[in-house]
This record gives structure tokens, C-alpha cells and sequence, in this order.
């Protein structure tokens, strides 16, 4: 999946803005995403692991390699109050 999504740090997402739709159309992957983030938010908040997630803002694909610390229902947590809205994510591995 990493071949077309462009690497950034997290502290450039606060800066992105989010389209309200969903990246996903599919019912079955958009409950894969969920299974895995939270998959993802225990390997953080248990072992302070980090997570790879694949997303996109209102210009490209990218993906981030972070600790997600929380999980909403609308967005994903990350370290200093960063969110990224759960409908603009594809995965997290």
C-alpha cells in the first residue's frame, strides 16, 4: 500500500484539512479500519509502539508513523491533541 502515499511527520498534520467524506466505500474495509485501529491504539497505549497510518487529506495520500493515543468517534488521537478524522483513514498497520 505505501508505493503512492507520501511520508510526513506528525507535527505537519495539524496544518491539513479533511474532506468529509469517506476514503472507503466498502462496508467490509471500512470495519477493518476500525478493527484496526484499535488494534493500533492498544499496541500504543500497551507497549508504546507506533503505527503506520495510511490517510488522505485534501491533496494527497499520506502516511504518518506515530503512537495513536486515542480513538473517538470521528477521529484518531495522536501526541499533542492531533486528530485525524477516521473517515480519511485507509489503515493503520
Amino acid at each position: 500500500m505505501n508505493a503512492h502515499f507520501e511520508q510526513i511527520e506528525k507535527e505537519s498534520i495539524h496544518s491539513l484539512h479533511f474532506p468529509t467524506a469517506d476514503v472507503l466505500n466498502d462496508r467490509e474495509a471500512i470495519s477493518q479500519r476500525n478493527s484496526d485501529l484499535n488494534r493500533a491504539l492498544a499496541l500504543g497505549n500497551l507497549e508504546h509502539g507506533k503505527t503506520r497510518i495510511f490517510f488522505e487529506d485534501n491533496q494527497s495520500k499520506k502516511v504518518v508513523e506515530t503512537t495513536i493515543w486515542g480513538v473517538t468517534d470521528n477521529a484518531i488521537i495522536l501526541k499533542k491533541g492531533v486528530g485525524i478524522p477516521i473517515n480519511r483513514i485507509y489503515t493503520a498497520s
